[in-house]
């Protein structure tokens, strides 16, 4: 393929498909690990991806009325944890003139949160509450379909079809054409009354039944929820375009310990250090000693992030409420960091918006706050970006260069939350004292379901073995039985 069609292959697909096994594992996987339909995907997937100019699709090169509208958008998670893709059939409108820049505007939503969260699936949601004949697309509605099925191996988890019009029946009959037998299998017809079987009220908005009072607007574009900031001192109740005072107020008592701290000593300040003196004041928090950091390690280009992707909490029976996340600045300069999430009314962060100095690492404890108990829908934000050796480390100087930093010099990084349901101790979670024996890693458990698959498919042969044994057995002993009634039937034949 790629010697005859190299000149209609982007070298970026090319290259990423030599070095990234998962993706070429996802396209196995759709296709059901047949090779041949697995190399026309990928061929027919790189054709389009070169074609719609996937890798260079950003907000600046859309009509900034594309977001404006907002029919298409990601917003929240189901309940098996997946994000969800919501087109708001209502604000579609049929335009043959509009029609590829709408096109391009899915296919940036999809890469945007592909290379984001590193190809996880999607949960698609059709918002079709007052919609009519007007808002029927066929042709983009094939087109989404196509993304799913053609050019996104392994991205799709079901479409929830909310409220759909009996006056569109007939063409979704057409749609369900388009669908392969897994696709259609993944089509879920929901309304008001049972659509929280698969999404929880939190994030569906009222007129679906929910009570998410989420509301689109752009600039600027919708990121995961994290509109709200923590504030380290517990969960806060209001916040302004910027900063909440509850946090303005953390960061200046947060900003004095740590000033108390380098006075002590300046070369030799640590995370260890600025937690202690933070948690003098509450008895409830004691210092972690001999902590143990995550096996698992994100390496930014600003600080290397450990754990790599997940906060192990435990449920409500193992009581278990804290974690940490070690962050290591790797640069030279000053890195500025802030922590959000998607829950801030559950979590209390140490320190949620600080500074770490050039080579040193910081330990920041987050913990449940009251009665709360962590949800695989949560999700956690970390922004960091470098900070000019002459700017300051305080409350106002953080709060002005977050207000001025440009957004593409901020990294950012996420994690998403594990709830541990047996009492068994995890690595990451913080008991009164001391950390407990690192929990598996992800690179673990794959290769114990590796060996898992193994033994399943030594004990498969085994069995057709021994069936093929019992069988021949029984194709022998009918043979013996033949022949003796056969040599029983002569000797009574020569008596007589």
């Amino acid at each position: 393929y790629f010697l005859d069609k190299s000149d209609k292959y982007d070298s970026r697909d090319v290259e990423r498909l030599q070095q990234d096994d998962k993706w070429v594992e996802n396209y196995l996987i759709w296709r059901h690990d047949v090779v041949d339909d697995t190399l026309k995907m990928i061929d027919e997937s790189f054709q389009w991806r070169k074609e719609y100019t996937v890798n260079d699709l950003s907000e600046s090169v859309l009509p900034k009325w594309l977001f404006e509208i907002g029919a298409l958008f990601l917003h929240g998670y189901d309940k098996e944890g997946y994000k969800l893709f919501w087109f708001k059939v209502k604000h579609h409108t049929r335009d043959p003139k509009q029609q590829l820049e709408k096109k391009k505007l899915v296919a940036f939503w999809l890469e945007h949160y592909a290379k984001r969260d590193h190809g996880k699936p999607l949960t698609v949601v059709f918002d079709m509450a007052e919609t009519g004949i007007s808002h029927i697309d066929l042709d983009f509605v094939r087109f989404i379909v196509n993304c799913f099925t053609d050019y996104y191996p392994n991205f799709l988890t079901k479409i929830v079809i909310f409220e759909m019009p009996w006056i569109m029946n007939a063409a979704f009959k057409i749609v369900k054409g388009w669908l392969g037998p897994d696709a259609i299998s993944m089509l879920k017809f929901t309304n008001k009354s049972d659509v929280q079987e698969y999404i929880s009220g939190e994030y569906l908005p009222p007129h679906m039944g929910g009570t998410d009072s989420f509301k689109y607007s752009y600039p600027p574009l919708v990121d995961d929820d994290f509109q709200t900031p923590l504030c380290e001192n517990g969960p806060i109740t209001s916040e302004d375009e910027h900063e909440s005072k509850e946090e303005i107020d953390a960061d200046t008592k947060e900003a004095g310990d740590m000033n108390e701290a380098q006075n002590l000593n300046q070369k030799k300040m640590n995370s260890i250090e600025q937690i202690s003196k933070s948690e003098e004041t509450d008895k409830t928090e004691v210092k972690p000693k001999n902590a143990k950091k995550a096996l698992t390690t994100f390496k930014g280009p600003l600080l290397h992030i450990s754990p790599a992707e997940e906060l192990y909490f435990g449920s409500k029976e193992t009581g278990e409420k804290k974690c940490l996340i070690a962050l290591t600045n790797i640069t030279k300069n000053v890195v500025a960091f802030k922590v959000r999430t998607t829950a801030p009314e559950k979590y209390r962060v140490k320190p949620s918006n600080s500074s770490c100095e050039p080579g040193t690492s910081l330990d920041i404890i987050v913990s449940l706050h009251g009665g709360f108990s962590a949800s695989l829908q949560d999700r956690f934000l970390i922004m960091a970006a470098e900070m000019d050796q002459s700017s300051g480390a305080g409350v106002p100087e953080l709060t002005q260069f977050w207000k001025e930093v440009p957004r593409t010099k901020v990294m950012e990084h996420r994690l998403r939350c594990h709830v541990i349901e047996s009492s068994k101790p995890s690595s990451l979670t913080l008991k009164d004292n001391a950390f407990n024996i690192p929990a598996k890693t992800n690179e673990d458990l794959h290769i114990q379901l590796t060996h898992l698959l193994q033994i399943n498919r030594r004990l498969e042969e085994q069995m057709n073995r021994c069936l093929w044994f019992q069988q021949l057995s029984v194709v022998l002993s009918l043979l013996s039985v033949t022949v003796a009634a056969f040599c029983f039937y002569l000797a009574n034949a020569q008596r007589s």
